[in-house]
């Protein structure tokens, strides 16, 4: 027998009752408020009067999340009825284990609708862990999403306690997730726990264990638990970055002995390295913690990445002067440098007098990517210098003997320069848990000899630079990325980058895509950069790329041929972007990379505009490491990769986003499947290939097919989903056809994908599609009407999958001139036309999912407006009066019916088009004519919110 959600959920109860938590009644907020103020007077051994604790729920109930996070950490200067002060302490961030732990279920609240919570850990009275359960079978996203319906319909009310939440946990029993409380993150990122050896923790009863137990879960929150300060988010770390930072600062507090961790490129080592920072400089007898970076570019990000977690923490060192006055500061326990800066701080005779203060100092040195240049004199410079150094090294890719390069001290490891590895995830690891995403590796145009078989460049011996730049060769490789990159991007939905062997091969490449462009061929937008230094050339002895050199050097002969081409790409991307970079200015060239970098990390953030956007990226070696871009998913390569520069360059591709992106695409015009395979065997196992790479195309064909098997056992034909009356059948079609569009949002990178490899066509798909998003329709009218309880609630139907951006309402206002041309045609067949073309807008108008929330209006245009249009070119000029008559009486009865200021909602809707973002409430307060009561502005405010942003939606997106 299956057990059900509520012996799930008391089942929980009894064993956290086991683990030392007081198992308390808690049913309302009334009784959460009371139960709050004993815990706080228990806590901070006081007696507090009445209106003493209502001074203090006044202190509490300010801002959001992140404010009362801020709140929770911070002493709270209490003025007492005698006016005396006493501080009241919510949460011992120090000695965490000294708290007091309570247990309860089944909170109601009710805020725009009443709900109750399943289980509540509570740590001095607090709210501060919440644990969703659903029922043994059911996906662990359908207590993700009752969570974000919680937080938009609920937490907030009755004081907002709930807002004080810092983890939530979401179990089915056979597996369990934990995450930060932060509304922008999406399923994917939420975690396993595991042990240290990465083993993951799934089972509910293991889970409670090890990460609810009471010591270890606040350990999670007070020393664990980032506040974000640039977004205002909070983030947890996950069990892998837990156990780096627990040994280093093991090590750091019984040793003086260096270590390494290798962590797998795109596992968040900034987040690891920043926490383990952090702490160390909290040691008394630690006198500087070093952060090194290897180049001035990572100078900068590394710096404003530690400063988002938080604000101020670190000091740019723009120089080596104010390097080694940071040194020389008693009061600046952190550092951020490169390591080309900290070697002229110990190498400068000028600089000693300072240095000597520090140099047999405590010193902590935290390397980032550590395989990078620190292989060599400097690093053995550095470690002579200070006495007491101790040194630990992050990498994605460490040095091992395979694939160590001789320097002038030999080869050397990563585990002779740091000694023993603390920690190890791997990118298997990283796959497995889903913090990663596989690789789609495709090899295309290999060389090959006359008789068909392949050329091994290094082993045959021949020069082949002048074949892979050719122009003709180029040509036919440009030509066929114009051709696949909307397949490969989910229609430009992502950015691409395209590694080329050397300078000479990039300016010939960007050359061919302007050409294209010109002729009409293409509408991506390219954006390049590169230096004309020895790093740029298609260097790979050692399968190390090189480092970007931001000092352009002087305007020799050799180089002024590219640097005139640079000069005149930057000039096509100040055009486009209406940008005004010159490499001529002081810090120009910077500025523009830092420019192209932000351009492509921004993508995936609120309020980014398309125009904005970059298609491809054409570099050589820039950009390959260290750049992290979530709405990057595709590489193309032509240009020779090993080791750890071909996975630092495949790496850029497979970061965590959403459910579009299914893998990163690779494509590579070279031969690299051998390098592919030793660079895999190297960093993993000899084996892992099928974990890190995603099945043949072949394998997804069989899969959709499958799916297409099951969905005709449920629904044989599009109108028996009609049928379907009970919602258990509903849920199995959702299931089912969901299942074929996460199939199909892989098939469709691939590129020989066609729809005839397939059991179901095109405009079967379709069909089906149209009675999915109907169902969609249903299920959100009845979510807002909140009249009854429903199975399909939580449902995840990832309309995302679906998104097509070229039907939209110009393409459907294209369909209706042609229709009106046909109606007015003399051909009597043309005319007979009509009314199948009609037809099909309906059906486009049904299936795809932006159109959905203006097909009525537009269906209304069809119906009773376009046959009063006289001529086939006046339907765009018709269809936009009617828009805006029916836009300005929907505008009208809005704001009579919520008793709104017309201008203010105009202003309202002006700021959403600019910045992308939900009015703030206050703003929304303001435009209210009748002030509403304090206890009734959240839900009114969450109302006007989603209606204004409803309209939007459909007289003004797409």
């Amino acid at each position: 027998m299956t057990q059900s959600e509520a012996q799930l959920e008391e089942s929980l109860v009894q064993r956290l009752t086991g683990l030392g938590y007081a198992r308390v009644s808690i049913s309302s907020s009334d009784e959460l408020i009371a139960n709050l103020k004993r815990q706080l007077e228990k806590h901070n051994q006081v007696k507090l009067s009445e209106a003493e604790f209502e001074r203090v729920l006044n202190h509490l109930d300010k801002g959001n999340v992140f404010d009362r996070a801020k709140t929770l950490r911070d002493r709270f200067a209490l003025k007492r009825d005698d006016d005396s002060t006493v501080w009241l302490q919510f949460l011992n961030m120090e000695e965490w284990c000294r708290n007091e732990y309570q247990v309860t279920h089944q909170i109601s609240q009710e805020g725009t609708y009443k709900n109750r919570y399943d289980v509540t850990l509570l740590i001095n009275g607090l709210p501060l862990v919440q644990i969703e359960l659903k029922r043994r079978g059911l996906e662990m996203k359908e207590a993700f999403n009752q969570i974000n319906r919680y937080q938009r319909h609920s937490f907030w009310s009755e004081r907002g306690l709930f807002n004080f939440v810092q983890v939530f946990v979401i179990s089915n029993g056979v597996n369990t997730k934990y995450y930060a409380n932060q509304r922008k993150q999406s399923f994917k990122q939420t975690f396993f726990w595991a042990k240290r050896d990465n083993t993951p923790i799934t089972n509910l009863d293991e889970f409670a264990d090890a990460f609810l137990e009471k010591c270890h879960v606040s350990k999670m929150i007070c020393r664990y638990t980032v506040l974000q300060e640039t977004d205002r988010v909070l983030m947890i770390l996950r069990p892998y970055q837990y156990y780096a930072v627990e040994a280093i600062v093991e090590q750091v507090k019984t040793s003086r002995k260096n270590g390494y961790i290798w962590h797998t490129t795109g596992s968040g080592k900034t987040l690891t390295s920043f926490k383990a920072a952090q702490i160390l400089t909290h040691f008394p007898k630690v006198d500087k913690v070093v952060f090194v970076v290897d180049r001035a570019d990572l100078d900068y990000q590394t710096t404003r990445e530690f400063n988002h977690f938080k604000e101020g923490s670190v000091d740019g060192t723009n120089n080596t002067a104010e390097l080694v006055k940071q040194f020389g500061d008693n009061g600046t326990k952190l550092i951020v440098t490169t390591i080309q800066k900290l070697n002229n701080a110990i190498g400068k005779d000028r600089y000693d007098a300072t240095m000597q203060a520090v140099k047999d100092g405590r010193v902590i040195f935290i390397f980032d990517e550590c395989h990078r240049s620190q292989f060599g004199e400097t690093h053995k410079r550095i470690t002579e210098y200070f006495t007491k150094a101790q040194m630990f090294g992050f990498t994605g890719t460490p040095i091992f003997a395979d694939n160590a390069a001789k320097n002038a001290l030999g080869k050397r490891t990563t585990k002779d320069l740091f000694g023993e590895q603390l920690h190890q995830y791997v990118i298997t690891d990283a796959i497995r848990d889903q913090n990663v995403l596989k690789f789609s590796v495709e090899y295309w145009g290999k060389l090959k000899k006359k008789d068909g078989s392949l050329i091994d460049e290094e082993v045959a011996g021949i020069d082949t630079k002048e074949f892979f730049e050719s122009e003709d060769r180029t040509d036919l490789v440009v030509r066929w990325v114009i051709d696949q990159h909307k397949r490969k991007t989910h229609g430009k939905d992502f950015s691409a980058i395209m590694a080329v062997s050397s300078v000479d091969a990039l300016i010939q490449y960007y050359k061919q895509f302007r050409k294209h462009r010109a002729a009409g061929a293409h509408d991506l937008r390219i954006a390049t950069i590169f230096s004309y230094g020895v790093n740029e050339d298609d260097q790979d002895a050692d399968g190390l790329i090189g480092e970007p050199d931001f000092d352009l050097g002087k305007d020799v002969p050799e180089n002024r041929h590219s640097r005139e081409m640079l000069d005149e790409f930057i000039a096509d991307y100040n055009k486009l972007y209406g940008t005004a970079f010159s490499t001529k200015q002081q810090g120009g060239f910077y500025n523009y990379y830092k420019d192209i970098g932000r351009r492509i990390k921004a993508r995936d953030k609120e309020g980014f505009r398309d125009k904005d956007r970059v298609d491809i990226l054409l570099v050589v070696n820039m950009f390959l490491t260290g750049f992290d871009a979530k709405k990057v998913n595709t590489l193309y390569v032509d240009k020779n990769l090993r080791f750890h520069g071909l996975i630092q360059a495949y790496s850029r591709t497979n970061r965590i986003l959403n459910e579009v992106k299914s893998q990163g695409n690779i494509v590579c015009f070279r031969n690299l499947k051998k390098k592919t395979d030793e660079a895999i065997a190297l960093f993993s196992d000899k084996n892992a290939s099928e974990t890190i790479l995603i099945d043949p195309y072949e394998d997804y064909v069989a899969a959709f097919n499958e799916g297409v098997k099951a969905l005709m056992g449920i629904a044989p034909t599009v109108d028996s989903i009609d049928a379907l009356i009970s919602e258990d059948d509903q849920l199995l079609f959702i299931k089912a056809f969901r299942n074929l569009m996460r199939t199909l949002n892989v098939l469709k990178t691939f590129s020989e994908f066609a729809w005839s490899d397939l059991w179901m066509n095109e405009q079967a798909f379709e069909d089906y599609k149209s009675k999915y998003l109907d169902l969609y329709d249903k299920v959100r009218a009845e979510k807002e009407a909140e009249d009854k309880a429903s199975i399909l609630e939580e449902v995840d139907f990832e309309l995302e999958l679906i998104r097509r951006d070229e039907i939209n309402v110009a393409y459907i206002l294209a369909l209706l001139t042609q229709i009106k041309e046909a109606e007015q045609s003399e051909s009597a067949e043309a005319r007979e036309s009509a009314a199948s073309r009609k037809q099909t807008v309906l059906d486009l108008l049904g299936s795809e999912a932006q159109l959905r929330s203006k097909r009525e209006l537009i269906e209304k245009f069809i119906a009773d407006y376009l046959p009063a249009v006289p001529r086939p070119e006046e339907v765009e000029a018709g269809f936009e009066a009617f828009w805006t008559e029916q836009r300005e009486q929907e505008l009208a009865g809005f704001c009579a019916q919520e008793g709104l200021k017309r201008e203010a909602v105009e202003e309202m809707i002006k700021q959403y088009h600019f910045t992308q973002r939900a009015p703030l409430r206050e703003r929304v307060v303001a435009a209210l004519v009748t002030k509403p009561k304090i206890l009734e502005r959240k839900g009114i405010v969450e109302r006007v919110t989603r209606r204004l942003l409803e309209l939007i939606e459909t007289f003004d997106d797409n």
